[in-house]
């Protein structure tokens, strides 16, 4: 049967920003976090890289702000990006005293009064400016908010629960347009509970799995940025679509990601005879910003027909790779890859959703009580491309600004009463799971030949055409059948394909991760890409 739950603050993911979020906000609140498998499943805990902050002093606000407005390809709004850098230090500091084991700087002389962390630089930076435990950054800084979380008596952790859809006064046909809350699977039971919140956050992470190679785990479905939009929100940039240039190629590594930090260290990439190439594309060569490198590899390997390229850090000292890079060294090892002698087989993957649910700098969408943090949200700091290890950064600093906003009006918003119970009495158990499977490959497939790292207007054509097929067979099946987490992401999948074909359509121009073969110049005006639903209540 059912439930009814009511709390403050629904949290709906359980990655840096949610836990950030949940842990910031006051305890006599009553807080939910959700996850729809293991906690430990979303992308956060498999970041390797670190955070990007001012913290040494031979750095500055501005030349952080500097890099960041260059890397995204003139696009960047720039007072987010001034307003994240200014919040970078606080932020990294509330990750320390949360018990954060950040790697230490054995040379530093503490006498001499430097920052006693070691920092390693990415590319796109002009300074060491990346704090990182080893290279498991993401798993260092997941555990330990997890941790602190589960001391919180007033914060519930919940497994097995996907957001079917969020609760808004507009759909329950009631004055306003307030979010109250969402519908949630429970895996576990198989029914759908209802959420009553005074608030709903989006920390959903973004939807890379909506590529057929991506370095995101298999939950990053796009789920807060479909459902914002069927909730009235509106999206922004979701042509910018991060592909990560190094991920372990063999057919056994699953999405596992071979940190830039390695580049940051020196690693060279090869071609199969051992030639470096990256001269050839940009002056900075593997320290280029994403998108060029991946454009090169790409390019790379259409142009020899080979199936991957090489990451060489071999002729560093091994015991400093083994020390600095222990996770892939691991890793590597369990494929017979010993990095301290030989080249990584490296690819590029779909990584990052660079766009998303707009917000302004507390994290809040176009719906009253409905924000979004992290990777689902759209808050003009990555521009056309996102730098290095910002992104963990803004999880922290928007999640923290969100809290702000969320105290402030703790007093004038009540708790949202007499919620409907989710209807399944005209759907039915489904005997055609398969067809759910099949969607999700064809999806996946085509959104990687048609709306990949190169792009044109007919494979842009083609993608729009077959997302449209899809959706309607989904619509479909969502109207006869009861939910599943495959059913749910497929159905958010698609939807954030659709509106990442249409905001590839708008931009004739080459910007950024937006590479297109008949728009090839960059236009000399930068604009966003925002596209809002028919229930906009702009």
């Amino acid at each position: 049967m059912s439930q009814h739950y009511q709390h403050d603050v629904l949290v709906i993911g359980s990655g840096a920003a949610g836990l950030t979020l949940a842990l910031t906000l006051p305890e006599h609140l009553r807080i939910a976090v959700l996850s729809k498998g293991d906690l430990a499943n979303g992308s956060t805990y498999w970041a390797q890289g670190g955070v990007a902050a001012v913290l040494d002093d031979a750095d500055t606000v501005e030349s952080h702000v500097a890099d960041t407005l260059n890397a995204g390809g003139g696009l960047c709004r720039e007072d987010a990006v001034r307003f994240t850098v200014e919040h970078s230090r606080e932020a990294i500091q509330w990750l320390i005293e949360q018990g954060v084991p950040f790697t230490r700087d054995e040379e530093q002389d503490r006498e001499d009064g430097g920052f006693e962390f070691h920092l390693t630089r990415e590319g796109g930076h002009s300074h060491r400016r990346i704090i990182h435990a080893a290279d498991a950054t993401g798993a260092a800084i997941f555990n330990t908010l997890l941790q602190q979380t589960r001391k919180r008596a007033n914060i519930e952790l919940q497994e097995q629960r996907v957001a079917v859809d969020l609760i808004t006064e507009r759909k329950l046909g009631l004055q306003g347009e307030r979010c109250v809350g969402a519908y949630v699977l429970n895996r576990n039971s198989g029914e759908v509970d209802t959420y009553h919140a005074r608030f709903v956050i989006l920390a959903t992470g973004g939807a890379a799995k909506v590529y057929l190679y991506t370095s995101n785990p298999d939950g990053a479905s796009g789920d807060g940025i479909a459902m914002a939009w069927r909730a009235g929100c509106r999206v922004g940039n979701l042509e910018f679509n991060q592909f990560h240039p190094t991920c372990l190629y063999h057919p056994q590594a699953k999405s596992f990601l071979v940190t830039e930090a390695l580049r940051g260290e020196g690693a060279h990439l090869k071609l199969p005879n051992g030639e470096r190439f990256m001269a050839r594309f940009d002056a900075r060569e593997e320290l280029a910003p994403r998108d060029i490198v991946a454009r090169a590899i790409d390019h790379e390997m259409k142009r020899l027909g080979v199936d991957c390229v090489y990451l060489d850090i071999s002729h560093q000292p091994a015991e400093f790779v083994k020390a600095h890079f222990p996770t892939v060294y691991e890793r590597c090892l369990q494929f017979g890859i010993d990095i301290t002698r030989q080249p990584i087989p490296v690819v590029p993957a779909a990584h990052y959703t660079c766009g998303g649910v707009v917000v302004d700098r507390h994290g809040h969408t176009d719906v009253p009580g409905l924000y979004a943090i992290g990777e689902t949200s759209f808050t003009g700091l990555h521009g056309a491309n996102r730098m290095a290890s910002n992104s963990l950064l803004e999880c922290f600093v928007y999640a923290r600004s969100a809290v702000e906003d969320i105290v402030a009006q703790l007093d004038r918003v009540p708790m949202p009463q007499n919620l409907p119970t989710w209807d399944a009495s005209q759907v039915t158990d489904s005997d055609e799971d398969v067809i759910i499977a099949h969607n999700w490959d064809e999806l996946r497939r085509f959104m990687w030949d048609y709306v990949g790292i190169v792009r044109t207007n007919k494979r842009l054509q083609r993608a729009q055409h077959r997302v449209r097929l899809l959706l309607d067979e989904i619509d479909e099946f969502y109207s006869n059948y009861k939910v599943s987490r495959d059913l749910i992401e497929l159905r958010n999948l698609a939807q954030v394909a659709e509106l990442m074909i249409e905001s590839a359509m708008l931009r004739r121009e080459s910007r950024g991760l937006h590479y297109t073969l008949d728009y090839p110049d960059m236009l000399p005006e930068a604009h966003d890409t925002i596209l809002a639903p028919p229930t906009y209540a702009g």
